[in-house]
């Protein structure tokens, strides 16, 4: 005995209750652009984009969008919340071209009587009547029971009363919202399997909200007990607390349930960043499917369980949405995430620089969040050009900047065995630390070779938080010399280059006295 596989349709609303999210206004422009992506790229089977009567902008908008979807045979896939309102709702739908109707009505008799003053009846034809005037101007029609699950919990003969009286007047699908996510998935699969027990051969849609956290739990449950279609939107958008995540309940659908769903997994990301990027509403790095953290690895002992055998490897794997697996370089890294970052890059590294690399790494860690694999061969290139000199040692740094004041820097340094100090100013921070540091030098009993070249660079993206390469060219009587320091802040690196070149130098004339010292007489 076969069955067939279980189907259940997504509605995106995020153009409609996503707006509903405090901040959050897309243009016309936006609303086209998000609504392409959802319909033809992530494939989802119907989209909600504005309600009625709410702005012209909002009806510029409608007419683009029906008029894109129409010419690829989607027109009927997108929808617009109307209202109860003798038809005015309707008549705004249609001059924009609007093919489908998504009519707000009370689902809780409180709402019903506390609202609108009515009663059951009353409410009853007076939708009707829209319905009518919607079916008259060839719109389809579905309908929202708003506060259903109050309403359902509350006064069930309501519910009941007011689908009776609606059943047979030309509705689509009967949506039911967790209007003020209140629900349990356990409540949601059995009011949902009553209404679908009570009203055989009705379709019935689940619309969830996330004031508990449960919306996405809740989408499930309600697709367990047999609903239609179920309600999300891109990033969790919504009033309040929001919605239910696309990318969380497709994927949920798919892998925890095993429902056949039409949406392409490839471009979920894709529409996120959109969507992120139009609203101003940044979702966190760990959001499930979608964050930028969700596939890296932080921990050594999980890069190297993938290294050795895919240990740490789910059915979520990175490339099933076209993106890739990371090994994060911090001061949690190990061998693993380092031999993984080197192996994406193809740099080979012997295994003692690669443990300097890694020790680099951990350092640097200490100090900064985040260390990407475009800051790598920054930090290669600096350990690689580094010599094990340990002559001069900073012990302590003080730099400050003011505007149109000069900058301070104060700095402690180990030179050989003895200890100075020595503060400086000038016109930045590595300026005053320049010339507390030729102080200092000074009192030694040698000077700094002058600057010859000064070059900074940061890794391609822009990251405000990026390391920073500075590279240093010394004019000396041997020649120039050329440091590389390596470090988030832009002046701590330049110092870092000076300490190189100081190292570099002191060693010299270490060796040259050395020499004079064996090639005087006995």
């Amino acid at each position: 005995m076969t069955t067939s596989p279980r189907t259940v349709l997504i509605m995106d609303t995020t153009l409609r209750d996503g707006e509903q999210t405090q901040g959050v206004s897309f243009s016309p422009d936006e609303k086209v652009n998000i609504a392409k992506v959802l319909l033809d790229l992530v494939r989802v089977d119907r989209i909600e984009v504005a309600s009625a009567r709410v702005s012209p902008g909002e009806q510029e908008a409608l007419a683009q969008i029906v008029d894109w979807a129409a010419s690829r045979g989607l027109a009927e896939r997108v929808e617009v919340l109307g209202f109860v309102d003798a038809g005015q709702s309707v008549e705004w739908i249609a001059r924009a071209g609007g093919r489908v109707l998504n009519l707000l009505a009370k689902g809780s008799e409180t709402h019903c009587r506390g609202q609108l003053g009515k009663t059951l009846d009353e409410h009853a034809a007076d939708v009707r009547q829209t319905v009518a005037i919607a079916l008259s101007r060839g719109l389809k029609v579905n309908i929202y029971l708003e506060d259903w699950s109050n309403g359902y919990r509350d006064q069930p003969d309501y519910v009941y009363g007011l689908m009776e009286r609606l059943a047979d007047c030309g509705i689509g699908h009967f949506m039911l919202p967790d209007t003020l996510g209140v629900m349990t998935p356990e409540r949601v699969a059995a009011a949902m399997g009553d209404m679908i027990g009570r009203f055989p051969g009705v379709k019935f849609d689940f619309h969830p909200h996330n004031d508990y956290g449960l919306a996405t739990a809740n989408v499930l449950a309600a697709a367990q007990a047999g609903a239609a279609a179920v309600h999300c939107t891109v990033n969790c958008l919504g009033e309040r607390a929001g919605n239910a995540s696309l990318a969380e309940v497709a994927v949920n659908l798919r892998d925890q349930l095993g429902f056949t769903i039409g949406i392409d997994e490839t471009h979920l990301a894709r529409v996120s960043e959109l969507v992120e990027y139009f609203s101003g509403k940044r979702i966190g790095d760990n959001a499930p499917i979608v964050g930028a953290d969700v596939f890296t690895q932080t921990a050594g002992i999980h890069a190297d369980g993938d290294r050795k055998g895919s240990l740490y490897h789910t059915r979520l794997s990175p490339e099933r949405f076209a993106r890739r697996r990371k090994y994060a370089l911090g001061k949690l890294a190990g061998k693993a995430s380092l031999a993984k970052n080197l192996e994406w890059l193809d740099i080979s590294l012997s295994e003692e620089n690669q443990r300097r690399v890694l020790a680099r790494i951990v350092e640097l860690g200490d100090s900064k969040k985040t260390i990407t694999i475009d800051d790598l061969p920054f930090i290669i290139a600096e350990v690689l050009d580094s010599k094990d000199y340990h002559h001069a040692e900073l012990i302590a740094c003080t730099v400050t900047s003011s505007l149109d004041l000069e900058s301070i820097a104060s700095i402690k340094l180990r030179l050989g065995a003895e200890v100075l100090s020595a503060a400086g100013s000038g016109n930045g921070g590595f300026a005053a630390f320049d010339n507390a540091l030729a102080r200092l030098v000074k009192r030694a009993g040698f000077s700094l070779p002058p600057l010859k070249d000064f070059e900074v660079r940061i890794p391609k993206g822009g990251r405000s938080d990026a390391l920073t390469e500075c590279t240093i060219t010394w004019e000396t009587d041997h020649g120039d010399i050329k440091t590389r320091g390596v470090h988030a802040n832009q002046v701590y690196a330049a110092i870092a280059a000076s300490m190189r070149m100081l190292n570099i130098v002191m060693h010299r004339r270490l060796t040259e006295r050395q020499g004079e010292e064996a090639a005087a007489p006995a």
